[in-house]
């Protein structure tokens, strides 16, 4: 017998054998799932075609010839025999295709079971019954799930304390540091903190109505001291004449104007938990995997902190 089939049947044995073993031989087996029967009968499949695929092509590199027709164009003197298409080639080709079509509508068809669409389900379904469960509860109760949600979702950026480790993120224990006030004041702002596109210029759109002209640097460093440490000491002037017409006197915000600079509250911190934030220390993206109860929770925890 050629070395060349020889060869051939014994990768083809030995790869069924490793088939066989890793599913049919182990634990559990086809399970009687269709889709194991299916990838096995593929991967047997792949495997006799590939080798004899293989062991064709080079025996034919062995003992062929060239011949035939050549084709009328050339490139580089280099000619192309007007060969027809390879029998097997075409023969393997169209049982792809009638496979394809055999296995999207009658083998696993898209709208048949899925592990993942069964995961979906139940999700949804544990999401309604928790949402029913706990739709009304309040006060101590939330903040107790929310600080059962924050140890769950947060800590891992902000920290058990929700003191944002060090700097890694933003301290939660007060409403805003100076460094991010500094930020917003110098490059503008608009994360959505009132759940809609509320921008707020830049230094250069910033005017001190006390001296008529845009905001200065010790201004700045002034006013973010000013509101870092809770509305209290020295920047309280620049505050009232640059800030307050749109956060209002006491930094609580003004509905549809401009977002409570002075105290976290729900809906701030369910808006960041929707859409994200960007600022001073890097970019925080929106919690999606949470349902609005569980938002709820966590705003009001968070709340809770700095109280």
């Amino acid at each position: 017998m050629n070395k060349i089939y020889l060869w051939g049947i014994i990768i083809t044995a030995a790869m069924l054998g490793f088939t066989y073993v890793s599913v049919i031989g182990s634990k559990g087996g086809f399970n009687g799932d269709i889709v194991n029967m299916l990838a096995v009968a593929g991967a047997i499949a792949l495997v006799i075609i590939t080798v004899f695929v293989v062991i064709k092509y080079v025996r034919q590199m062995q003992v062929d010839t060239a011949d035939g027709e050549l084709a009328d164009e050339s490139w580089d003197d280099i000619g192309e025999y007007k060969n027809p298409i390879p029998m097997g080639w075409a023969i393997i080709f169209l049982a792809t295709l009638v496979w394809a079509m055999w296995y999207f509508t009658m083998g696993y068809p898209v709208n048949s079971y899925s592990q993942i669409g069964e995961y979906n389900e139940d999700t949804a379904a544990h999401n309604a019954k928790f949402e029913k469960e706990y739709a009304s509860i309040t006060g101590d109760r939330l903040i107790e799930m929310g600080e059962s949600v924050f140890l769950a979702e947060c800590k891992v950026c902000h920290g058990i304390a929700a003191d944002g480790i060090d700097g890694k993120a933003a301290n939660l224990n007060q409403r805003i540091a100076a460094k991010s006030v500094k930020h917003v004041i110098e490059n503008g702002s608009n994360n959505m903190l009132m759940g809609s596109e509320n921008p707020m210029p830049d230094r250069n759109g910033l005017f001190n109505m006390n001296t008529g002209a845009l905001i200065t640097d010790a201004e700045i460093d002034a006013v973010s001291a000013y509101v870092a440490n809770g509305m209290n000491g020295a920047g309280g002037d620049v505050f009232a004449s640059t800030c307050a017409s749109c956060h209002g006197e006491t930094g609580m915000g003004m509905e549809y104007v401009a977002p409570n600079i002075a105290s976290f509250d729900t809906a701030l911190v369910t808006n960041v938990l929707n859409h994200g934030m960007k600022g001073a220390i890097g970019v925080m993206p929106a919690i999606d995997r949470l349902n609005a109860k569980q938002k709820e929770a966590v705003g009001a925890y968070i709340t809770s902190l700095s109280k």
